[in-house]
């Protein structure tokens, strides 16, 4: 049995995921496994060094590493200082990408949904490194994609909100069809323009659920976090 899948894995493509704990990198990691075709060798993070947070979403750095246990997967920090520039970013991305290539990796699975110019710069950044990118939830409609999302046994919590474009009240909310109703018709259900980011603790994919509760809901940066424990 355990030589029939190695077989197995061998035959299929080695890929990362490029991992955010939130529910885009989730429905997309879903839909890689769901193919068959890929070997799935880790997922990749980027930590806010200092802060010890997902940069952008603002988690605990602890949690994707319990995603990854109960996904079954390895996690991959890439290792960023707190208001680091583009240029910094890009070069921390690459040394990355650059350490799975050299395993023979050639692609990483990314969550995005429609935003060209978002797509655009990873396709220009992983060409950098010789690798592409795949996009397995690219140009899904975002309201079915909402509603699969809860529909399929997912749940999640809103860790980030950006309150220029919805209310800070959100911040720490479940994300579920009251959260879906209450949404402002100017918002993407699915949050794609960056009206506020997830995080997943548990779902169909997950061995396990990840034990949470909601923390102090704060205000830096111009966005508003709830703390995830």
């Amino acid at each position: 049995m355990i030589v029939d899948c190695l077989i197995e894995s061998m035959k299929r493509e080695p890929i990362i995921v490029g991992w955010s704990g939130g529910k885009d990198s989730s429905l997309a990691l879903q839909a890689i496994l769901a193919s068959g075709q890929y070997d799935v060798r880790a997922l990749v993070t980027t930590v806010t060094e200092e802060y010890d947070r997902i940069a952008m979403h603002g988690v605990r750095r602890s949690l994707p590493h319990l995603q990854a246990e109960a996904l079954g997967l390895s996690l991959h920090e890439v290792r960023i200082p707190p208001g680091s520039d583009n240029e910094t970013y890009e070069a921390a991305m690459r040394e990355a990408f650059e350490h799975f290539h050299g395993q023979g990796i050639n692609r990483c699975v990314f969550g995005d949904l429609y935003l060209e110019d978002i797509r655009a710069y990873r396709d220009r950044l992983m060409a950098s490194v010789e690798m592409k990118a795949i996009y397995p939830v690219w140009g899904l409609d975002t309201v079915e994609l909402a509603r699969r999302f809860i529909r399929n046994g997912f749940k999640a919590i809103l860790a980030c909100v950006d309150p220029n474009q919805i209310s800070k009240e959100f911040a720490g909310r479940d994300y579920d069809e009251l959260l879906l109703a209450d949404l402002p018709h100017s918002a993407d259900p699915c949050g794609e323009n960056g009206e506020f980011h997830t995080f997943v603790y548990d779902g169909p994919i997950f061995e396990k659920a990840i034990p949470v509760a909601r923390g102090e809901v704060v205000e830096r940066g111009g966005f508003v976090f709830a703390d995830i424990l």
